[in-house]
């Protein structure tokens, strides 16, 4: 993990989680989450549907800003 002057860099892409954080609209909510390692918000976003779409929607604008961080708190790579 890399560091600057934002902090830690995540080894994760900021592209993928993106990626994967919008298909959470169209059914697997979560799985943006399992790939930055945050395995138990993961899983509370999958059986909630995202926590009824409002944590999808925040994740995805945290994730378009560069501001979402993996699980060790690292802000994810361009």
């Amino acid at each position: 993990m890399a560091k600057t002057k934002m902090g830690k860099i995540s080894d994760k892409e900021r592209t993928i989680a993106l990626v994967l954080a919008i298909i959470g609209f169209f059914g697997i909510a979560g799985i943006h989450r399992f790939y930055a390692g945050k395995f138990w918000t993961g899983l509370i976003w999958l059986l909630t549907g995202g926590v009824f779409y409002i944590g999808t929607i925040i994740d995805v604008i945290n994730i378009a800003n560069g501001t979402f961080q993996d699980k060790n708190g690292g802000y994810l790579k361009k």
